[in-house]
């Protein structure tokens, strides 16, 4: 059985994030103009960045299990330039993670639960198969 695990972060993710364009995901207006946490001075350049970062929550549910927005916020978080004094580390929007979590839950592939959001029985089998493909797609390009 192949499994997230088996796959390339960065690959996993920009097909998981096309994947996620085709899908109904409504993108929030804000998204041209916002930076991603305090710790940057500017927002992102890409223009499809916020389907990236969905996916890479969608990843992260599914390899940190149950995980709340705060503990999501601090993997997207950094050192923040406070001038001459020293760094601190401080957290990504939580905003951003709010609401691709709350997209998530709209296509029916998280859950609320007790501990954090997880992963339903659905979103699980959307990543493992998803993973597959890429799998099987990398085989069919190594016997060309």
């Amino acid at each position: 059985m192949v499994t997230v695990y088996d796959v390339d972060p960065d690959e996993f993710i920009k097909v998981l994030a096309d994947r996620l364009k085709n899908e109904n995901v409504k993108v929030p207006d804000w998204v041209k103009w916002v930076k991603t946490g305090p710790h940057r001075e500017t927002g992102p350049v890409q223009d499809e960045w916020y389907y990236t970062r969905m996916a890479s929550v969608f990843r992260k549910l599914y390899i940190k299990g149950p995980i709340g927005t705060s503990r999501l916020a601090s993997d997207y978080g950094g050192k923040r330039d406070r001038g001459t004094k020293r760094y601190h580390a401080v957290k990504g929007s939580r905003n951003i993670t709010r609401k691709c979590l709350q997209e998530l839950d709209k296509l029916g592939y998280t859950s609320v639960g007790k501990e954090g959001r997880k992963l339903t029985p659905k979103g699980i089998s959307y990543l493992e198969k998803l993973a597959e493909e890429i799998i099987k797609s990398k085989e069919v390009k190594k016997e060309n």
